[in-house]
């Protein structure tokens, strides 16, 4: 589905994915969350708690908060009194967040519509959230509007090689290996890809470009990347897994709001 063509209906993408959200936040939570998932327990909870650590995180806003495991264990290894504020589409997550505790407020807004006023916070996390967002540029406005200046955003994406449109492992009989077949990495893509059976999430492809010139027109420049290699307890699972170990699968960007002090 192209998001610039003229058939394409925004509002519909988005009300039925909305609905799907809600409708599978369970399967979500039973298999991403609580320690289900090699790649949050490894490699993206920790990232997280050294960001909001090195830039010294004290009002942070969780951004597609879902059950609130990431800035639940953020809580647990922070020193100093942290604030963590928590926002979500979806109502059975955020009840989940809620009884799972850990979060001092908790609300249901979309990331292209923020509930709060401007430099709210000093750091806005969003972890693997814009790979389901439509309006992207205006939801990274938002973050900016929201972030005071000097403010981070930490950026946590599935790499967009991953999400590029036909990519995905390929058995050549013939040559007899396996290897990762990349897409057309420029073209963006919008789709409900089905995870698990009778599971659909909705996934849009665009290339990393679109996002780094969002955030520099939103005010905000981007003072470190990291593209880091999938974590041991991911790679165990499967042997291509491992074979494949040199391509990433995330995609971690920190950006600071213009304003603030350099260096």
């Amino acid at each position: 589905m192209d998001p610039k063509g003229e058939d394409f209906d925004s509002e519909l993408f988005r009300a039925v994915s909305r609905d799907l959200w809600e409708d599978h936040a369970a399967w979500w939570q039973e298999n991403f969350t609580d320690g289900a998932d090699e790649e949050y327990v490894e490699q993206i909870i920790p990232l997280a708690i050294d960001q909001l650590r090195e830039v010294g995180a004290t009002r942070v806003l969780d951004l597609g908060v879902g059950d609130g495991q990431v800035s639940r264990a953020a809580r647990e290894s922070l020193e100093g009194d942290v604030r963590f504020v928590g926002v979500d589409p979806a109502m059975l997550q955020l009840r989940t967040a809620s009884e799972r505790g850990g979060i001092d407020l908790l609300l249901r807004a979309e990331a292209k519509e923020l509930p709060f006023g401007p430099s709210t916070f000093d750091a806005v996390m969003a972890c693997l959230v814009f790979e389901h967002v439509v309006e992207f540029e205006t939801a990274i406005s938002e973050v900016s509007r929201v972030l005071e200046p000097g403010g981070s955003f930490l950026f946590f994406l599935n790499h967009p090689i991953l999400q590029t449109p036909g990519s995905g492992f390929i058995d050549d009989v013939e040559l007899g290996e396996q290897y990762w077949r990349i897409g057309p990495y420029l073209v963006e893509d919008l789709s409900f890809e089905e995870v698990s059976k009778d599971v659909f999430i909705p996934f849009v492809h665009r290339p990393i470009s679109r996002y780094v010139n969002a955030i520099a027109k939103a005010g905000m420049w981007i003072d470190h990347m990291a593209e880091p290699v999938p974590p041991e307890g991911f790679l165990d699972k499967a042997w291509e897994y491992r074979a494949a170990k040199d391509f990433p699968r995330l995609l971690f960007i920190r950006a600071k709001k213009v304003g603030g002090s350099v260096g």
